[in-house]
């Protein structure tokens, strides 16, 4: 049922004007809750299997650091973002419990952070709902994850369209003050503080403005073309390394990595990007600085070089490996893990999704 226009019109007004509005003191338990915790971590991955090696330098690292960090932090594996392109529903299934394993295996431990599977959480979905009607299409339109997936597609599903506002819910939901973003993210989660002002000016204070946590994390380039990012779903499959790559792989991708007609090692990413990604890698993978992995290159061409980088992606991720094929061997391991990470999740957000209903009206 469509509402009337003076209703429109001033929801519009509303918006515009939003930051002369007087703030209401409604705060409840639940906003003394967030005081209790001043410090929550929030962050997402897509259930796409097996992580690549970008995953892990650009992100998982920094999230296993984070739990160690900060009181409360939750890393969920957001399986409703993942439909907004066709998914095999085996395929997915298997993709959530690879990458569960693969969280493990990197180091995320169940008792320093809450990882549970997004769509075993139905408040996300209905906070998303809350929050989409208070969110303009134009204001969605201008998001990077629309313009340039929906020019890909020719058209994008309205899942896609409304994929950020669902991100915000996630973030909102938990009353998170951090999140992890790297900078193609930084667009989508100043929706979330939007959100957050709007709902804090029209129904009183409830939602603190999440902040940025950018990644410090050098980002990893394609191995085939070095001026995009590594990439899962990049055609080429010399191009990535996954985090499950025999040794053999490994060094067999590294070998046949882009680099120049220059043999000497050097670090110059906008003369020498290919080079450079590999010093990048090295330097990462040995826990080196750049400096450092230059050094060691002294005196190799590059492709000698490139063998002391295989032998140290070789040497990072055999353990991480090897412990993934043992949690993938205990499915119902994983899953209880989950189921776990749920119960924990929900009893975060039921409360906050309770005093939402309330002040909207619902209940």
């Amino acid at each position: 049922m469509a509402l009337p226009v003076c209703t429109t019109v001033r929801q519009l007004f509303r918006f515009i004007q939003i930051s002369s509005f007087p703030r209401r003191s409604l705060c409840s338990g639940v906003c003394a809750k967030n005081k209790v915790h001043p410090h929550r971590v929030f962050s997402g991955i897509q259930p796409t299997g097996v992580p690549h090696l970008g995953n892990y330098l650009g992100a998982l690292e920094n999230w296993v650091a984070l739990q160690n960090q900060y009181p409360t932090v939750l890393y969920s594996i957001v399986d409703l973002h993942s439909i907004t392109q066709p998914q095999d529903p085996m395929q997915l299934r298997s993709n959530i419990l690879d990458l569960t394993a693969s969280l493990l295996a990197c180091g995320i431990d169940p008792e320093k952070a809450v990882l549970f599977q997004q769509s075993q959480v139905s408040e996300h979905a209905e906070l998303s709902w809350i929050l989409g009607c208070m969110t303009s299409m134009p204001r969605l339109r201008h998001l990077p994850q629309w313009k340039m997936k929906s020019k890909q597609k020719s058209e994008g599903s309205v899942g896609l369209f409304t994929y950020p506002v669902l991100q915000a819910a996630d973030i909102l939901l938990y009353q998170s003050t951090h999140v992890p973003v790297g900078e193609d993210q930084v667009q989508h989660l100043e929706l979330a503080q939007d959100l957050a002002r709007i709902f804090n000016n029209r129904y009183g204070d409830l939602f603190p403005e999440p902040r940025t946590l950018l990644s410090s994390t050098r980002k990893v380039k394609s191995l085939r073309d070095p001026s995009a990012k590594m990439s899962k779903s990049d055609p080429q499959t010399m191009a990535t390394i996954t985090i499950t790559d025999s040794p053999e792989d490994i060094a067999l991708k590294i070998r046949r990595a882009v680099t120049d007609f220059t043999s000497e090692v050097t670090f110059d990413p906008e003369t020498r990007p290919g080079v450079s990604n590999l010093l990048l890698i090295h330097a990462a993978m040995a826990a080196i600085s750049v400096e450092d992995a230059v050094s060691q290159a002294r005196g190799l061409d590059t492709g000698a070089y490139k063998k002391l980088v295989s032998e140290a992606v070789i040497q990072r991720l055999a353990p991480i490996r090897q412990e993934i094929g043992k949690l993938r061997a205990e499915p119902a391991y994983l899953q209880g893990l989950l189921a776990q990470g749920r119960v924990k999740a929900r009893e975060l957000a039921a409360p906050v999704l309770a005093e939402v209903r309330h002040r909207v009206g619902f209940c």
